[in-house]
C-alpha cells in the first residue's frame, strides 16, 4: 500500500483544519513535502484548500518550490477551472492534478477532456463527503458546500468519463485523529475499478492499520499523524507490513 503525504495549503502555509475548519499553521510546503520525501513518501499530495473557496488564481510559484526537490510522484489541486489550468499545473512541477469543485458544481466533462488531454493516470477526483442517513453527499470548497451529489454514483460517473484514481476524504472525521469512515472508504473501494486513496482520520498507527484490513484501499494519505509527530513514513509502512 502505497503512503502519501498530503498537504493542505492555505499559502503560504501548510496548514491543518478540523472538520476543514479552523486552520493551524505547521509549516512551509517545501520544506515539509522534502521531509516526508527524505522520510520514504510514495508520493506528496499538495492542495490549496482556498484556492477554489476564495476564486483567486492558482499561485504556480507556490507549486513550483513546493516541487523542487522532491522526486516522487507529486499531486496538485486547488482552484483548477481549465485544460489550460491544469498544462500550466504540470510545467510548474505536478505529476497529477486533483479536481473537485468545479468538476462537482459546474463542468464535471472537465474530467473527459483532461483524461483525453493528459491521460486518465494524471487525473485524480477528490472527493470531500459527508455522511447523512445512508449516503454520503459531494461537498466542495473545502468542505463547505453542499451539492446534491450522492458519493457513490458521483465515482462511478467520474471513473466513466475517465478518472484515474480517487482521493475520498470524510469531513466528519477530517483532523479529528479518532479514526477513518472504513465504510465510506469500503464503499468507495467497491464501487470503482481504479485506485483509490484513503484519507481523513488518522489519529495513531492503529488506525491506519485497522483502516488497512478492512478497507483495502490501494493507498492512505496521512497528514497530522506527520506533522505533529505522531509516526513517521517508515512508521506507517512497518505497521502496514506487520499488519498484513
Amino acid at each position: 500500500m502505497r503512503v502519501i503525504a498530503k498537504l493542505d495549503v492555505k499559502p503560504p502555509y501548510v496548514v491543518k483544519p478540523v472538520h476543514f475548519e479552523g486552520l493551524r499553521k505547521i509549516g512551509e510546503p517545501a520544506e515539509l513535502a522534502r521531509q516526508y520525501y527524505e522520510q520514504g513518501a510514495d508520493e506528496i499530495f499538495y492542495v490549496d484548500i482556498v484556492a477554489s473557496l476564495y476564486r483567486r488564481e492558482i499561485l504556480f510559484d507556490e507549486i513550483r518550490r513546493a516541487s523542487a526537490d522532491i522526486f516522487v510522484p507529486f499531486a496538485v489541486g486547488g482552484g483548477i477551472r481549465s485544460l489550460d489550468d491544469i498544462s500550466r499545473m504540470f510545467h510548474s512541477g505536478a505529476d497529477k492534478v486533483t479536481l473537485n469543485t468545479h468538476a462537482v458544481q459546474q463542468e464535471p466533462d472537465l474530467i473527459d477532456r483532461a483524461a483525453r488531454t493528459f491521460g486518465s493516470q494524471a487525473i485524480v477526483i477528490n472527493v470531500e463527503a459527508k455522511r447523512w442517513d445512508g449516503w454520503w453527499e459531494c461537498y466542495t470548497d473545502c468542505g463547505r458546500e453542499r451539492s446534491g451529489k450522492d458519493v457513490m454514483p458521483w465515482i462511478r460517473e467520474a471513473e466513466q468519463r475517465g478518472a484515474g484514481e480517487i482521493l475520498v476524504q470524510s469531513v466528519d472525521c477530517d483532523g479529528r485523529r479518532a479514526g477513518f469512515d472504513i465504510e465510506l472508504i469500503s464503499q468507495v473501494k467497491n464501487s470503482v475499478s481504479v485506485p483509490v486513496v484513503a484519507a481523513s482520520g488518522a489519529g495513531s498507527l492503529g488506525d491506519i492499520v485497522a483502516m488497512a484490513r478492512k478497507a483495502r484501499p490501494d493507498a492512505v494519505a496521512v497528514s497530522s499523524v506527520l506533522h505533529y509527530g505522531l509516526c513517521s513514513i517508515q512508521d506507517i509502512k512497518n505497521a502496514l507490513k506487520d499488519g498484513e
